[in-house]
């Protein structure tokens, strides 16, 4: 299975992940959540916690980057 995951495309992967979560009855909240959680956590190993290269692969402000990432530490504590 994991090699034919790996052939997907991100929308068929995306839309895998989501019917499991919602075979499990996630609330769409904690979902959205969740993948901005793992999206942060992905980008700031990418790029190596650089805030200002993170925000910019992102599409994002600076400030929104900083703002989203204390809301998750908040969430984590």
């Amino acid at each position: 299975m994991h090699e034919e995951f790996k052939s997907l495309s991100i929308h068929q992967k995306l839309k895998i992940t989501i019917q499991e979560m919602i075979d499990r009855e996630i609330p769409l909240k904690e979902a959205i959540n969740e993948f901005e959680l793992i999206f942060l956590e992905l980008a700031e190993k990418k790029y190596n916690g650089k805030k200002v290269k993170i925000a910019q692969a992102l599409g994002i402000h600076r400030n929104t980057l900083r703002h989203l990432l204390r809301k998750h530490q908040k969430q984590k504590n």
